[in-house]
């Protein structure tokens, strides 16, 4: 059943069809008296927007009201539409393929990121891809692969036994709950990490070269040395840390940004405790860890290769 993208209150229909298909009219939501799911109505391009910027409606109309059928009235008769048990297994089918097409596609930009950042640089510009370099890349295709998996994996695993405890502790769940399915997670994962993944390209794309500038040596102002006048140099230590020849930006945005806004996607499907959430993105951060482990040898090629994957895996 469709969720209202406000409040979360089950409504049956999420819009009314008058005759033609153009001819539509939004349903309120009897709790909220909001539209129910404002983005029907929206382009694709102002849901990819609210995608990056992390709305909360847009994760919930594209992981629980995509695809649902509307109420159709024509002349004096309403048409209802009956949701069986066959409907529901083919939404779910449909959810699958979905969620591994975005799968694949994701992974394929991650490694192509990543190959970006660690590829060896000893071809020329212009110079043609040899077959080592496909290969590098294939390499990298399939450790980013099994990264994901470890950490969707991971984090399904423990969201299944904490919504399972949470049953038994609290049977009377809400009916926002009953519609959550395993599907659900890795979908807001996926949706989640295009906000990283934007990020990721623009770093990708305008990276200075290592060769363009000589380093320079900045200065920091006179009012920092005004904040502390003890002996110890943490303050300035701290702010040296955020100059632009320390800072890891990709790093910041892969693991920092990343961890946040995959947060943000599981608490709009689990309606859990923060803490809870953050345990279990813990727990996800593990087993990529654990699988980068395994295979950084194998993906790397070299020693040097491999500690600059686990380098960028999460800590």
């Amino acid at each position: 059943m469709p969720v209202c993208t406000s409040c979360t209150h089950p409504s049956p229909y999420l819009y009314t069809v008058y005759g033609a298909p153009n001819n539509i009219r939004l349903e309120k939501c009897t709790a909220c008296h909001e539209f129910v799911d404002p983005y029907v109505e929206h382009d694709s391009l102002t849901i990819l927007l609210d995608l990056l910027l992390l709305k909360r409606g847009v994760y919930r109309h594209l992981i629980f009201n995509q695809g649902a059928e509307p109420r159709k009235v024509s002349g004096k008769t309403t048409d209802k539409v009956e949701v069986d048990e066959a409907s529901k297994a083919s939404a779910e089918r449909d959810r699958w393929i979905l969620l591994c097409q975005l799968g694949l596609t994701l992974v394929a930009v991650d490694a192509f990121i990543r190959w970006s950042y660690l590829k060896p640089s000893t071809t020329a510009i212009g110079e043609p891809w040899s077959k080592d370099d496909a290969m590098t890349l294939l390499r990298f295709f399939i450790g980013t692969a099994a990264e994901t998996i470890a950490f969707h994996g991971g984090i399904s695993l423990s969201c299944f036994i904490v919504m399972h405890l949470l049953g038994l502790f609290n049977p009377n769940h809400s009916t926002f709950r009953e519609e959550f399915r395993l599907s659900m997670i890795s979908m807001s994962l996926f949706y989640s990490s295009l906000t990283k993944f934007f990020l990721l390209l623009l770093l990708t794309i305008w990276t200075p070269g290592s060769s363009a500038k000589p380093r320079i040596v900045h200065t920091l102002p006179s009012w920092v040395n005004n904040l502390w006048t003890g002996d110890s140099d943490l303050v300035i230590r701290i702010f040296q840390f955020l100059d632009d020849d320390k800072l890891d930006r990709e790093w910041i945005i892969r693991n920092v940004l990343g961890g946040m806004t995959a947060g943000f996607g599981l608490r709009v499907i689990l309606d859990l405790h923060p803490a809870l959430t953050s345990l279990i993105i813990l727990i996800g951060w593990l087993a990529k860890k654990t699988m980068a482990k395994f295979v950084c040898e194998w993906v790397g090629g070299s020693a040097g290769a491999s500690e600059a994957w686990l380098a960028y895996s999460i800590p």
